[in-house]
């Protein structure tokens, strides 16, 4: 049966988001939902000599209610790309792996001054990690889709569109799902539940902090890097 996952664009997103990547056939990128400011979508964490510290991109004020994350526009004039190009540089150019991917994911930093969307700059850095992780899963975004509803039922309609009735979602979503559980199985639609133990890996600066993103665990441990994420694995439960 072909699986599927739904989530949004997030700003490099932490390990377990591609672990539930690479256990599925289709990835559906959620951008189509209301933006949720200072959320995931926007920032997230680095390692640095203070431990984990935030690193946010800065978007444009003037939020609009209901407002979709793929209107939502990067601050102009922002000097976020060469900000966080500086701290990637700052806390990680002694890592073991950072010549390996910091000039690709410079190019991809300083692209966004130019198309000043959040969601296409977030898709594009999820695509490159991917890639580099090896991981061959279908990236699809939810505007591609045409689909529409709220909560579950649009995840039903996005499970429909694709013909893929095997769901996997995180532990975190359980609540909700088992409330509607009835519509999931109205449609045949299975729902697994991830559940994940962050693993250790090498990173600087003394104790191992998890919940970094993706760009913590590249740079220190290079081409193993899913072999580590894959570790992390635990017995799916289903609905």
């Amino acid at each position: 049966m072909t699986k599927v996952a739904i989530s949004q664009p997030t700003y490099m997103p932490w390990i377990g988001y591609f672990n539930i990547i690479d256990l599925v056939d289709y990835f559906v990128l959620l951008d189509t939902v209301q933006f949720d400011k200072r959320s995931w979508q926007q920032r997230n964490k680095i390692k640095t000599t203070k431990g984990l510290e935030w690193i946010s991109i800065p978007v444009e004020v003037k939020v609009k209610r209901n407002q979709k994350i793929f209107q939502t526009k990067i601050q102009k004039d922002s000097k976020f790309p060469f900000n966080h190009i500086k701290s990637l540089e700052l806390n990680y150019k002694k890592s073991p792996f950072y010549e390996d991917y910091f000039q690709d994911i410079t190019k991809i930093f300083i692209k966004s001054e130019k198309h000043q969307s959040l969601s296409i700059l977030n898709i594009d850095l999820i695509k490159f990690f991917c890639k580099n992780l090896k991981i061959k899963t279908n990236l699809i975004t939810s505007r591609d889709l045409n689909v529409s509803g709220e909560k579950s039922e649009l995840l039903i309609n996005i499970c429909k569109s694709l013909k893929c009735y095997d769901y996997y979602s995180t532990m975190g979503s359980s609540d909700y799902l088992k409330k509607d559980k009835k519509y999931f199985d109205a449609f045949n639609i299975k729902i697994n539940l991830i559940d994940y133990n962050h693993p250790l890996y090498r990173q600087r600066f003394g104790q191992f902090k998890p919940y970094a993103c993706i760009i913590d665990l590249l740079f220190n441990e290079g081409s193993n890097s899913l072999n580590i994420i894959r570790k992390g694995r635990l017995t799916n439960k289903v609905l």
